[in-house]
């Protein structure tokens, strides 16, 4: 494949999106001298923000608020978001038609010339891809940060050389489209698996079909560093061809040879912790105490093993690791503090969409036996179980602020039903406005106290998308004295 393979071909684009990808696909297409039919099921209003960064570019058709058969039937190829789901009947009018279909992941992996690190997980992998991306800066100065993250990898095509490194974070949709070019990145992270999409999935078994896409294809040249502390990962990642290299919280458990999987030929010891210090390697090689990491979360401490265990494969030095360490926070969205007003502070965790990410943040917020906590939660369900988090609610919360969604009456009945069993009383209310929920909350709230965003759920619905979640958020806080 190469780009010239584009020029003149009629491509139909399925999902223009919110969140970049499409964007980047119709810049790529359009420099290509492809002939472009955009379609997606939202409107022009709803597309507004995507549209505007698509205005200079000319002779381009778009199709919002349906999909025609038409534009799958006669087009030479489909290029589809990776969020249109496998059985969309638009997709099968492409199929009966032999019209192929692709995605911009399995474009990527077919151009890029450069040598591919992709991270994938439940949770943590926008944060482990980010750290991973600094580590390499300190040592690459080009490599380059894509993926699932807000930005199309088409639209970095042109900056990667041969040796350029390229950090990629990868949903399981994205691997489920590399599967069809039996491709996976040269070095692989999974940093844990835990329920998600199960309304996207017919089973967990299927989810983690696709997670394993990230090594099914790569080769004994090839590395996997993988989570020993995940039963699911360590119980599947003995399936690899590759190099792996285990990351674990529990140095107990990884530096003892007899517990290493069956495959131990081609084990090996990453980065691990104990209650003070990170190490790495079978020589106990120290890295960085744990106090000094700024990156606050017991659950952090994972993604940060991970990016050790990338960085010192890379050879990224001790000093160069330590230096990211003492500076890097954390992004966007995942357990950012806001502001403190009259003692209070205001914490967005919006990209939590599943309960074990927002239960990690309520552990990591929240001291035993305390109940400071005013949890915003809810939204749009995605088959899910919430039985876990609704105990935890029960000890820590004082109150539970519904955001309106599928998956707030599911939510709301686990509370409830956990309640019954318990001697505390704590408010429920539901909101189908974010700012006023916020603004009662600032009232409700006492010094010492905690208001978190951390919905559990997605944001479909209310907002177009979790950042939009987390940013109307910002703005609510920011009004508040």
């Amino acid at each position: 494949m190469s780009i010239e393979d584009f020029k003149g071909k009629k491509i139909t684009v399925m999902g223009i999106g919110l969140h970049g990808g499409g964007l980047g696909v119709i810049k790529f297409l359009h420099q290509s001298g492809a002939k472009i039919i955009a379609t997606d099921l939202r409107s022009k209003k709803e597309l507004k923000e995507s549209l505007n960064a698509l205005k200079d570019l000319k002779n381009i058709e778009y199709v919002l608020g349906e999909h025609r058969e038409q534009d799958f039937k006669e087009a030479d190829l489909i290029i589809k978001n990776p969020a249109v789901p496998d059985d969309s009947k638009f997709l099968q009018i492409a199929k009966d038609a032999k019209v192929p279909i692709e995605t911009d992941i399995g474009i990527f992996f077919e151009l890029c010339e450069g040598a591919i690190i992709g991270v994938t997980g439940s949770r943590g992998k926008s944060t482990t891809a980010s750290l991973i991306h600094q580590f390499l800066l300190q040592k690459y100065p080009d490599a380059v940060l894509a993926g699932n993250i807000r930005t199309s990898v088409l639209e970095k095509l042109e900056r990667i050389k041969k040796d350029t490194l390229v950090v990629l974070e990868l949903s399981s949709w994205q691997l489920n489209g590399l599967v069809p070019h039996k491709k996976s990145p040269h070095f692989s992270v999974i940093t844990n698996v835990m329920p998600d999409h199960q309304n996207r999935y017919e089973s967990m078994e299927h989810y983690i079909a696709d997670k394993k896409a990230i090594f099914q294809f790569q080769n004994s040249k090839d590395f996997l560093i993988a989570n020993y502390d995940d039963e699911k990962i360590k119980s599947f990642a003995p399936e690899a061809k590759s190099k792996i290299y285990y990351f674990s919280k529990h140095d107990q458990d990884l530096t003892n040879p007899d517990n290493l999987p069956e495959n131990s030929q081609h084990s090996r010891i990453g980065a691990y912790a104990n209650d003070k210090k990170i190490f790495f390697g079978a020589s106990k090689e120290e890295i960085i105490e744990i106090p000094k990491i700024r990156l606050a979360g017991k659950h952090n401490l994972s993604n940060v093993l991970a990016a050790v265990s990338v960085a010192r494969i890379f050879d990224i030095s001790t000093q160069s690791i330590k230096k990211v360490l003492g500076k890097f926070s954390g992004l966007q969205g995942r357990m950012q503090f806001i502001k403190e007003v009259n003692g209070v502070k205001y914490i967005n965790d919006t990209t939590s969409t599943i309960p074990e990410a927002t239960i990690a943040a309520i552990n990591t917020l929240i001291k035993p036996n305390s109940n400071n906590l005013i949890l915003i939660a809810g939204g749009a369900d995605k088959n899910l179980n919430f039985q876990e988090l609704a105990k935890l609610v029960i000890q820590k919360a004082k109150a539970v602020f519904l955001l309106e969604g599928t998956a707030t009456e599911k939510l709301e009945k686990e509370i409830k039903k956990e309640l019954l069993a318990s001697p505390r009383q704590i408010k429920i209310e539901k909101f189908n406005n974010l700012e006023r929920a916020i603004t009662t909350a600032s009232r409700l709230a006492k010094k010492g106290d905690i208001v978190l965003l951390s919905p559990a759920s997605a944001s479909f619905g209310m907002f177009r998308h979790e950042f939009e979640r987390g940013e109307k958020f910002n703005q609510a806080v920011g009004k508040i004295e």
